[in-house]
């Protein structure tokens, strides 16, 4: 009885620390897919600010000789709006699909210790 309980804890034992691991490696991998999503929302950020910089005025300046000029900065403001909009929602999708960060691992995690724990009680009695 006293060997098979020593089994059972260096059994349980290794099995948690086979989960763990598990875990750890579960975790790795969504953190890199929500970083992912967060660099490709920062990108659209900056991609923003950069091309109004930049292009802006020149647009502007562009079609204010076939519009007048508030009208073109309007159309303009509408473009780089819409194009920040598919980014920003491209980044969001990204970091969903990672969400939760939590491993399924834990769960096993939790169920193999309190199966450890009946064990231990039943073989004990």
């Amino acid at each position: 009885m006293g060997e098979l309980l020593a089994r059972l804890q260096r059994e349980t034992s290794l099995l948690v620390h086979h989960e763990i691991e598990l875990a750890k490696a579960e975790i790795g991998q969504r953190g890199k897919a929500v970083g992912v999503g967060v660099a490709s929302v920062s990108a659209g950020a900056a991609l923003a600010i950069a091309a109004l910089g930049c292009l802006t005025a020149a647009i502007i300046l562009a079609l204010a000789l076939i519009v007048p000029a508030w009208a073109a900065a309007l159309i303009v403001a509408a473009v780089y709006g819409a194009i920040a909009f598919m980014l920003a929602q491209t980044g969001k999708r990204q970091i969903e699909t990672a969400v939760p960060l939590a491993p399924e691992t834990v769960e096993t995690l939790r169920e193999d210790v309190e199966w450890a724990k009946t064990q231990t009680r039943s073989n004990a009695r």
